[in-house]
């Protein structure tokens, strides 16, 4: 709540500037998403892809390489649907690792909401970076970052203007992250605890539980739902338990939804949904909890006022949510309204409502998406849902402006499900009026003839008592009120520019009042029992914000000095509080009113409870209708036509308060409240006699519908209530209404029958006299006057304006079983058996008699009986012959037995009791319960306000006229008339023929108006005037315009006399602006019955047409009006034929003048006499000006003169002028004349020999090369982007001192110092036809140019009259001139191929000329640079319009138009801001800056002088001194400080431009246009920049065309020597146990397909590799741009290349081979060549700090620009990824160097160690003798590796075995040894 309160919460601040004053109707969309680059992304040798999901559309982006890729994409999406709906949506973002096929490739995501955006300085994000995150784990951290921009366009916005920062490259993320400001994202856990529910409807079908009750058993009909919660909030989707068959849920759950805060999504939805086993789950209601409404940042608060303390994170409950929707009666048929139940569109039933807690917690721990609540907290619950007993009570005053008589209407009044007459599921209440039938008013109108007795609807409900919140909104709501009307009247004195001291006394008024309101303190929060922590905080920031608004208020009153400066402070107040008095946790259910006709739900209207809730706080805190009469309208459900047809008009007095306190509402009683029992005595006609016995199904006593049996005994007081008088007959008198009651002229009709056999004679039928229908009727003869009537003709006659033959007769035949002919014919056949006509008589109402209006209706019955002809038929007071069944309703009043009062309304408990002991035809006892709950039902109280007394006024209506309203006739005006309608009177205007700014002058009169009730009361809410306005037409019903409410002025006696004041009211159709109406009201209290104490009746125009009287009619004064009608352009064909010769109509203020006839438009579009002039009497204040009305007709053969065209000119402020001023001429002086044929010609200028070469001779010494160092240097392009800002890609322009042009950002004619290039004529367009109901506008069929002067006149005859304003105008014959159209690029065309990219090229059209420039399209772009320019020569006015279209090519099929803008060409070239050529900075004879223009700059500058007037300009000191205009100029003014290059020309040339560029003429420059398609006519299709030169031929010869071919790249080689790696991570193991890796290096240029590695240094043990390998890479690169420009086929299928324009860079990554696996990856190095890195001298120096985090800037002195130096060489580090940190994963030595195609074809260099291998030579590396594959080298392998690492263990084991061998020889060689011993002994 504090977040809608207040500017702390800064997305509710932000959308209060913004607004969202969108209409609630489908509408067209852009989304635009534009994927710039990425920063960090996880991972190791990743291809990353973005993909955009928004609204069920996905996009991805192509894939990049690398942990920063460049991606530069636009994506654009298109959508049609309603806003409310598109600001929910959610933009996801995510980007995977196209590399990984595993189902973890999300990288990371960001969530944002469209409204988000939306809500945004120029519905846009500008080049933000978003956080990405991993989506299921909450504790992991940054997974990476992307900068983005995004724009939300709707109809007729511009996407904002991109801008890359010169320093963009080096920005701290940190500080750009998109965030609210000065608050770090952190993971949080939104806890919402979801409790219970309570009376969710029905459901299911009642099928089952109907056979159920068949057999016996207990039926639960209340209980078919299977209630389940679903919530959703920034694309996460959980839901709760399904709790099947049960109303009254309780799930006690709690949903875990961790996200990043503060959130970029608004709103958490909570929908209940009915779960259905085999089908689609039902939706019961939504309800939703926007984040900024129930919290607070705090900071923006905090940091501007220093409190503290103001910001807290979301907490809401805990509390009940209200569920709306669709009416609450179940249905087995597809809900109508079930859009409603998702939040779509106001709810129009209460749906239930579902008790919520959310709690936010800092802790991320709980992995659980849903869990159990525990008991604790449910116990905690129970104090919050303590229940107090409301009293409701509605007294309806009137129903008026009902469309349609008919059919009894009764309403009904619930508050949540209490009063609700279709559920059964609540006790029935006394909650719905009495059925009446509407009454005609006599004019157009329908009501209800209540007269004093006043229907009361009464009910008790049961709700927690939030009063202390609802006492706060109150308080806060008539703040709010008191304050606009304040500010309305502020508005409303400055329009009427009254004086500056009554100006004031307004202001001071306003200021006072709201430093006494802020002054006051909101309801204290100590010891009430349901406080929440947000109600506390909620106070908090309301207290100080009231606060603030009075210290802003009393600084404002002292230090104030301009009374208007200080409205846009005073709005943002009103703004604030009624932010402020928007209440989230408001439990109480609002109350509804439905109108139902024939058991049929109609018509709603949804009264908030807040606003009738009576407070026992000061009188403040009460609601602000609560016990007043308020005007209701409701409306249809869903209503397709937005209110376009109102239903009906209520008055209503509400009074809503608790039980307890219910006393306190005597005190807002007005008349005698009563209470009475009602019953019907039934009988019918049985043999002539009336009786009981023919009663068919029906009871002798009976309720109003005749199917319940009532007996008078068996009704029993409601408890403290007793009988205060016996059983009466009382009849329903609003129910016996005539159908002429009402009327002054009505026509009585009976059908005569006759009947035949087929082919027999005509006789009488035997019901000779009938109806229309069919039924017995009167014969003619038997029908008398009625009393107050009179016949108009003496006798019946037939009706012969029918389908009917000549004698009045209809023909028909039966078809049994039928007894009446079904449809009837004109002509007689032989099978015709039946025949019928109509006898009418009219009849007028007698003004001599004096009706009885009150008493009892004339003619009825003494005994208080209605007939009717059949039972269930309807009812009129008289009998007649036809009747067989008639009723009277007998009523029995009851008084309170201990209270007094009209509070013991409240003490009915809802209903009376029935005793039905002694019903004899009583069934079960199971059937007694339901009988006895029916009668309850059926028998609720009648409650009624008797008003004793009736006040009588006067009222009139003071209309005067209407603008702006919609054209419904085909000749594009309408009729209009207005109804004005005043509670049941009616009136109605005169119609005032073919206009669309009616002035009806008309005073209407409303005599003898009776209400009731106390003036003193009514003059606090006075009933409304509605003014409701048609179209009249002849043939067919008359068409609503819009309706219009205006508040009356109350007179009442011994008051002051005020004088209502006319004023403009806007007249609305559904929810669109339909125009305005000028009108005032009076409503004057009668004390005289004569009406001798009303003012004079004002005078009459014609009879019964008053006028409007003098003193409220506007003042007027003698108005001279000038009109300048130019010409028309472009006028489209009527009725299938060209207009060719039109003339002019013009009307205002009752005047009309005509133009000469154009005779041929053709050859001459412009009038031969331009100048009108005509005298108006005009009024005074401009708030009452009538508009100019432009019509325009075609002289036709056989003297036909039909409309073509029109236009109305609203405001004429801007055409006022003093005449006595003297104004330069603002026409070009050039004679127009006709010229010789026109040519085309496209110049396409080879960029080879730029016009820098050009040998053209101004006297100034160029040489050639000079000339060529420019061309190498500088050209046009470099001049567009000196002066778009983009310096890096101008080269040394600006260094040369040559001079910029103007960019703008917008049409020349958007820019706001040339107004328009309208200042000779300006266009009006013309429209035909009647307004779509589906579109704005009419369709547009021409133009008008023109222009006007108004000034008043004297009044004094004889005083000359003013000078005329319109003199020495040009000639208006056509000119011929040569056309230069340069377009220079396009921007975010919307793609139109299926890759997201289109392929543009231009077509340009004017008059019937066509340039289709299709063989120069630019493939796969939607950014092109065109630099195409185009020359034809075209005649004006006839070809005026300049259409440049933007196309994609195709190669099969049509071309598609991207979009298009045409340019008004005539415009430029009448306007005196010179726009047909800019007038550039400088004079340059020579260079990219050649003049172009016909004229010099001292030619222009003479020209200038004679249209002003002034001298012609004298040059001095050799042209260093100009005297111009009165004015002296010197060179040196103008070119001090500034460098003088050789190009300039004469120095009297250069002063004079420099003189003119004072004037205010149009610049030099390029303008940027925006692309419309008539796909999407009010959304941008992209822009392009571009400007055009008009030369006309009569002037000679123009100058050079400006160069502006699109830059070619250079083509450069990268040579890249790889020397050594060092301190490389050894990633396997050798067979022998030691740490080794193979190395070997890749690298390549990111966008570049060529990718280049080294050999592979085999078993490096130490990390060391040596290469001594070259890597080339040759590209192609823009120097003044600094991109590299890529040109690949994105398919093998593409039909063209795709140019990229991608940062140079180069990527060398370090990988481990292994040759039965995937290579191992170990690191990477990226370097910048324009800001890399300047390397360390020695491998030891080189450390991984040497690659700054990107989060960190860039240290200027620790990068250098490679392009600049040429050469690099030395050690960078290469580093990995590691658990989410960056590790050294080795070091490599290289050197860089950049040459140029030229450099590298004198110093060639060959890939690796290839020929030519020189520049430098590369020798083998000196690898050690280990460094070998084992694989393929064995011997190798034992000598370096077993060898070496196992030498010693070998050579011991070789004496090993020599000494095992030797022992083995000596044992075996012993025992032999012995025994020859032993036998030969020595």
């Amino acid at each position: 709540m504090a977040g809608q309160t207040s500017a702390a919460a800064k997305r509710i601040t932000r959308k209060s500037k913004t607004g969202r004053s969108l209409p609630n109707k489908p509408q067209d969309f852009q989304i635009r998403f534009r994927v710039i680059e990425g920063r960090q992304l996880p991972g190791n040798n990743i291809k990353p892809v973005v993909k955009v999901s928004i609204c069920n559309q996905t996009h991805r982006t192509r894939i990049k390489r690398g942990n920063n890729p460049f991606f530069d994409e636009l994506l654009f999406y298109n959508v049609n649907m309603l806003p409310a709906d598109l600001f929910d949506e959610i933009i996801t973002v995510r980007v995977y690792d196209s590399n990984s096929l595993r189902s973890d490739s999300l990288m990371g995501e960001f969530k944002i909401d469209i409204g988000y955006v939306y809500d945004e300085p120029g519905h846009s994000v500008v080049r933000k970076w978003l956080l990405l995150q991993d989506p299921d784990d909450a504790s992991s951290g940054a997974k990476g970052y992307l900068k983005v921009s995004m724009f939300v366009l709707g109809a007729g916005d511009e996407p904002m203007l991109e801008k890359k920062d010169v320093n963009e490259d080096q920005e701290d993320i940190e500080s750009n992250l998109l965030m609210p400001a000065g608050i770090a994202l952190r993971w949080i856990t939104f806890v919402l605890k979801i409790y219970r529910a309570e009376d969710i409807p029905q459901m299911d079908d009642a099928f089952a539980q109907s056979v159920k009750e068949m057999f016996g058993g207990d039926s639960d009909k209340k209980n078919l739902v299977d209630p389940f919660v679903e919530v959703s909030f920034a694309g996460k989707m959980i839901r709760t338990k399904v709790i099947e068959k049960n109303a009254n849920p309780e799930w006690n759950q709690a949903v875990n939804l961790q996200i990043k805060f503060p959130s970029m999504c608004e709103r958490i939805r909570l929908t209940v949904y009915d779960w259905d086993r085999l089908t689609k789950n039902d939706c019961v209601g939504t309800a939703y909890l926007n984040l900024s409404k129930i919290a607070s940042s705090g900071g923006e608060v905090e940091a501007a006022t220093g409190e503290s303390g103001l910001g807290f994170l979301p907490a809401f409950g805990p509390c009940y949510l209200t569920l709306y929707g669709s009416p609450r009666e179940f249905t087995g048929f597809p809900d109508p309204y079930d859009d409603l139940n998702y939040g779509k569109g106001e709810g129009v039933a209460y749906r239930g409502r579902i008790l919520v807690e959310l709690v936010t917690k800092l802790d991320v721990s709980n992995e659980k998406k849903i869990e159990d609540i525990p008991n604790d907290d449910i116990l905690v619950t129970e104090k919050y849902q303590r229940r107090r007993k409301f009293s409701l009570s509605v007294v309806f005053h009137s129903a008026t402006m009902l469309t349609e008589g008919g059919e009894a209407i009764q309403f009904e009044v619930s508050i949540g499900n209490y009063g609700n007459k279709f559920d059964t599921t609540c006790k029935p209440l006394a909650s719905t009026t009495q059925y009446s039938r509407p009454m005609f008013d006599g004019n157009h109108y329908y009501y209800l003839p209540w007269s004093n007795v006043k229907p009361v609807v009464t009910l008790t409900s049961y709700w927690e008592n939030v009063s202390h919140r609802l006492d706060a909104v109150n308080i806060l709501q008539n703040m709010a009120d008191r304050l606009e009307a304040n500010v309305t009247a502020l508005k409303t004195a400055m329009l009427a520019n009254v004086s500056d001291s009554r100006l004031a006394e307004v202001w001071l008024k306003l200021i006072d009042q709201v430093l006494e309101d802020t002054s006051c303190q909101l309801p204290e929060l100590e010891g009430k029992p349901n406080i929440t922590a947000l109600d506390i905080q909620i106070r908090k920031l309301r207290m100080f914000y009231l606060e603030n608004i009075k210290e802003s208020a009393r600084k404002l009153r002292e230090e104030a000095t301009d009374v208007k400066a200080t409205l846009p402070d005073i709005e943002d107040w009103l703004l604030k509080v009624y932010q402020m008095a928007e209440e989230p946790q408001n439990s109480m259910p609002d109350v509804i009113i439905w109108m139902i006709q024939g058991e049929r739900r109609v018509a709603y209207a949804r009264v908030s409870a807040a606003s009738v809730l009576f407070s026992t706080s000061p009188v403040e805190a009460c609601g602000k209708y609560c016990g007043k009469t308020q005007t209701v309208f409701l409306k249809h459900p869903q209503d397709k036509t937005n209110g376009a047809k109102l239903p009906v008009q209520l008055r209503v007095n509400i009074w809503l308060g608790l039980s307890a306190v219910e006393q306190k509402f005597n005190s807002y009683a007005e008349g005698t409240f009563s209470v009475s029992a009602e019953m019907y005595e039934n009988q019918a006609l049985m043999f002539g006699k009336w009786g009981t016995t023919g009663l068919v199904g029906k009871h002798k006593f009976s309720d109003v519908t005749g199917k319940i049996k009532l007996k008078k005994e068996s009704f029993l007081p409601p408890k403290g209530w007793e009988w205060e008088s016996d059983w009466i007959v009382d009849p329903e008198r609003s129910m016996l209404i005539e159908a002429d009651a009402g009327h002054t002229e009505f026509a009585d009709e009976v059908y005569e029958n006759e009947s035949r056999f087929p082919g027999g004679e005509w006789k009488a039928a035997d019901e000779q006299y009938t109806d229309v229908n069919g039924e017995k009727s009167a014969p003619p003869g038997e029908i008398d006057c009625p009393p107050g009537w009179q016949w108009e003709s003496d006798a019946w006659s037939y009706d012969i304006n029918r389908a009917v033959d000549e004698k009045g007769w209809e023909y028909g035949f039966v078809i049994p079983p039928d007894t009446k002919p079904k449809s009837w014919s004109a002509a007689e056949k032989m099978y015709h058996t039946h025949r019928r006509r109509r006898l009418m008589r009219q009849r007028k109402k007698d003004p001599k008699a004096a009706a009885d209006v009150k008493g009892r209706p004339p003619g009825q019955d003494p005994e208080g009986w209605e007939y009717a002809a059949l039972i269930g038929w309807k009812f009129h007071i008289k009998q007649r012959s036809s009747d067989t069944f008639r009723r009277r309703r007998w009523r029995r009043k009851m008084a309170p037995s201990d209270r007094i009062g009209s509070a013991a309304i409240f003490k009915l408990e809802g209903a009376l009791g029935a005793d039905m002991s002694a019903d004899d035809d009583s069934k079960s006892s199971g059937k007694d319960k339901e009988t006895a709950t029916t009668v309850f039902g059926a028998n609720t109280p009648i409650v009624s306000c008797t008003f004793g007394k009736s006040f009588v006024y006067h009222l009139r209506c003071y209309i005067y006229q209407a603008r702006h309203l919609k054209a419904l006739d085909k000749d594009s005006f309408s009729d209009p008339y207005a109804y004005v309608s005043f509670l049941h009177q009616s009136k109605k205007t005169e119609i005032v023929h073919a206009t669309l700014n009616p002035t009806w002058d008309q005073t209407l009169l409303f005599n003898d108006l009776e209400i009731y009730g106390d003036p003193q009361i009514i003059a606090k809410n006075l009933p409304d005037v509605v003014i409701e306005l048609f179209d009249y037409d002849q043939v067919g019903k008359d068409e609503f315009l819009g309706r219009s409410i205006c508040p009356p002025v109350l007179k009442l006696s011994g008051t002051t006399d005020i004088t209502p004041k006319l004023l403009w009211y806007p007249v609305q159709n559904g929810s669109k602006q339909a125009g305005d109406v000028l009108v005032a009201a009076e409503l004057i209290l009668k004390t005289k019955a004569d009406g001798s104490d009303l003012p004079i009746v004002p005078p009459q125009r014609a009879p019964k047409l008053y006028m409007v009287p003098q003193g409220i009619r506007p003042v007027v004064q003698l108005t001279a009006v000038e009109i300048l009608t130019w010409g028309l352009r472009n006028m489209k064909p009527y009725q299938l034929a060209a207009v060719t010769s039109p003339s002019l109509i013009i009307q205002c203020g009752g005047e009309v003048v005509e133009t000469a006839v154009i005779k041929n438009v053709k050859k001459n579009p412009n009038f031969p006499s331009s100048v009108l002039f005509m005298k108006v009497l005009m009024p005074k204040e401009e708030m009452y000006t009538p508009p100019v009305i432009v019509k325009v007709i075609d002289h036709r053969p056989f003297g036909r003169k039909p409309v073509v065209g029109q236009c109305t000119i609203e405001s004429l402020e801007e055409f006022r002028c003093d005449p006595f001023v003297e104004k330069m001429d603002v026409a070009p002086q050039a004679r127009m004349c006709l010229m010789s044929a026109p040519r085309d010609v496209i110049i396409d200028i080879d960029d080879k020999k730029p016009l820098l070469a050009s040998k053209r001779d101004f006297g100034v010494k160029s040489t050639a090369h000079l000339a060529e160092k420019e061309e190498e240097t500088v050209d046009w392009w470099s001049k567009f982007f000196a002066s778009t800002g983009d310096h890096d890609k101008c080269g040394q322009y600006v260094q040369k001192g040559y001079d910029g042009l103007k960019v703008y950002d917008c049409e020349l004619e958007d820019v706001p110092e040339f107004y328009g290039l309208t200042d000779f004529c300006k266009t009006f367009k013309l429209e035909r036809g009647r307004t779509e109901d589906d579109e704005d506008d009419p369709s547009i069929v021409g133009e008008f140019k023109g222009s006007f002067k108004i000034y008043p006149l004297p009044d004094d005859p004889g005083m000359p009259p003013p000078p005329r304003q319109f003199r020495e105008l040009p000639d208006s014959g056509p000119q011929e001139c040569i056309v230069r159209i340069y377009i220079v690029r396009g921007i975010d065309l919307q793609p139109k191929d299926s890759n997201g990219l289109c392929d543009p090229y231009v077509k340009i059209v004017l008059g019937k000329k066509v340039i289709e420039d299709r063989d120069h399209y630019i493939p796969n772009t939607l950014n092109p640079e065109f630099g195409r320019m185009y020359e034809l020569s075209c005649f004006l006015p006839q070809e005026k319009d300049l259409k440049i279209s933007v196309f994609d090519f195709d190669m099969l099929t049509r071309d598609e138009k991207v979009g298009d803008t045409v340019i008004d060409l005539e415009n430029r070239f009448l306007s005196r801001f010179g726009a047909t050529c800019g007038v550039p900075q400088s004079y340059c004879t020579t260079g990219i800056n050649t003049w172009r223009d016909q004229l010099r700059p001292t030619q222009l500058l003479q020209n200038l002088a004679r249209l002003k007037g002034f001298p012609q300009p004298a040059f001095l000191d050799d042209g260093n001194r100009i005297s111009y205009g009165g004015k002296d100029y010197t060179l040196n003014e103008f070119e001090a400080n500034k460098i003088l290059h050789p190009h300039l020309g004469p120095p009297d040339e250069r002063l004079a431009l420099h003189v003119l560029r004072t004037q205010g003429l149009v610049p030099e420059h390029v303008e940027t246009r925006t692309l419309y398609s008539s796909f999407q006519p009010n959304l941008s299709q992209g822009r392009i920049q571009m400007w055009v030169d008009v030369f006309p031929k009569s002037l000679g010869p123009p100058g050079t065309p400006f160069d502006i071919t699109p830059r070619k790249a250079k083509k450069y080689v990268l040579r890249v020597i790889i020397w050594n790696t060092s301190d490389v991570i050894l990633q396997e193991k050798s067979i022998t146990g030691e740490e080794m890796s193979d190395i070997y290096v890749k690298g390549w240029m990111p966008g570049f397909d060529d990718k280049q590695k080294t050999d592979v240094h085999y078993r490096s043990l130490g990390g060391e590799g040596n290469f001594n390998w070259r890597y080339v890479f040759p590209f192609e690169y823009l120097p003044a741009e600094q991109l590299c420009v890529v040109a690949k086929k994105e398919h093998f299928w593409s039909l063209d290349k795709t140019e990229f324009r991608v940062p140079p860079k180069l990527l060398i990554q370090i990988w481990d081979n292994d040759k039965f696996s995937l290579d191992d990856y170990l690191g990477y190095l990226e370097l910048n060549l324009h800001n890399i890195i300047v390397p360390t001298k020695t491998s030891s120096k080189c450390n991984i700090d040497m690659i700054p985090d990107d989060k960190q800037p860039v240290k200027p002195k620790s990068v250098t620009n490679l392009f600049e130096q040429k050469s690099i060489k030395g050690w960078w580090p290469c580093i990995a990824e590691k658990d989410g940190t960056r590790i050294l994963a080795g070091k490599v030595e290289m050197t860089l160097e950049i040459v140029t195609e030229k450099e590298a074809e004198e110093r060639p260099s060959g890939k690796a160690r290839d020929e030519p291998n020189m520049n430098p030579k590369l020798d083998p590396p000196n690898r050690p003798e280990t460094s070998f594959l084992w694989f393929t080298n064995p011997c190798k392998t034992m000598k370096y590796i077993v060898w070496r690492k196992f030498k010693w263990i070998f050579l011991g084991i070789i004496l090993l075995l020599i000494v095992l061998l030797f022992v083995g020889v000596f044992l075996y060689s012993l025992p032999n040894y012995v025994s020859m011993k032993i036998i030969k002994p020595v």
